[in-house]
């Protein structure tokens, strides 16, 4: 397994338990360095000031806030006055249900590992992932990662502890500013679309969907390095927006029929 994250303990009423953070996800994305065109030389990123021109240090740097036409300046001793206690606790408040949790709050997924050899914390971890597991409760708290104080949520999944951070309600967008449309369907267009929805349901499985442009990414990538000539596609043209809705939904239903 990669290096931990994050090491403390999992604190639950008087119950402390040691354990490390990993990330439950894996970037598989292809990156590229920035080169110069001309000499394939690589660019590097440094700060300058607009004022002098010249490259500053980062011991030199500081964050300003706008405040209208001034700029607020706080030094790192300032900043580090509000910074959370760097505590190395995840401390569990309160349970929830699962399904009262928006996915929309939901942000980056870790494994909680249970750590040291000790029996006596490892029997603590194996009973909270069977409380937790039998009540289909999921754990709320609070933890300092880095520099930031972050709300947690702990579940159990395949007998492991899995720990989600959350967004905070301030950080969500009002749906109320969103727009939603037009007119509301007749009831002969909600029934077709509930029985295209209805045709198109499957069980999840998440071996099923793959990240289609990485993988004609890293295909360019092996074509590129035996020296062949890379032909752009033909770009299809955008679907043009269905004027008649019910004639869509009619033919939608008849293709997907005639596929299966």
């Amino acid at each position: 397994m990669a290096r931990s994250l994050w090491s403390g303990a999992l604190s639950f009423g008087l119950v402390n338990v040691p354990v490390a953070l990993f990330s439950a996800v894996r970037d598989t994305d292809v990156h590229f360095h920035e080169l110069h065109e001309k000499d394939g030389a690589r660019l590097e990123t440094r700060r300058f000031c607009s004022e002098e021109d010249v490259e500053i240090p980062y011991e030199e740097v500081c964050r300003a806030f706008d405040a209208g036409d001034e700029q607020v300046v706080l030094t790192d001793l300032e900043l580090d006055a509000i910074a959370p206690d760097r505590t190395r606790t995840i401390e569990i408040r309160s349970f929830v249900d699962l399904a009262e949790i928006d996915p929309l709050y939901f942000d980056h997924p870790y494994w909680v590992v249970p750590t040291g050899e000790s029996q006596g914390p490892l029997r603590a971890y194996r009973l909270l992932v069977e409380v937790m597991g039998s009540t289909d409760r999921v754990a709320l708290g609070r933890f300092v990662l880095r520099t930031k104080e972050h709300l947690v949520a702990v579940r159990v999944l395949d007998g492991v502890l899995q720990l989600t951070t959350m967004r905070f309600a301030a950080d969500v967008r009002d749906p109320k500013n969103v727009d939603g449309g037009g007119r509301k369907p007749t009831r002969t267009q909600l029934d077709s679309a509930v029985e295209l929805i209805e045709a198109l349901t499957v069980d999840w499985d998440p071996s099923a969907y793959e990240d289609r442009y990485t993988k004609r990414l890293k295909k360019v990538v092996k074509q590129k390095e035996k020296g062949e000539t890379i032909k752009a596609p033909k770009q299809e043209d955008q679907p043009a927006p269905s004027e008649d809705l019910m004639a869509a939904l009619r033919k939608s239903l008849e293709e997907l029929g005639a596929e299966r």
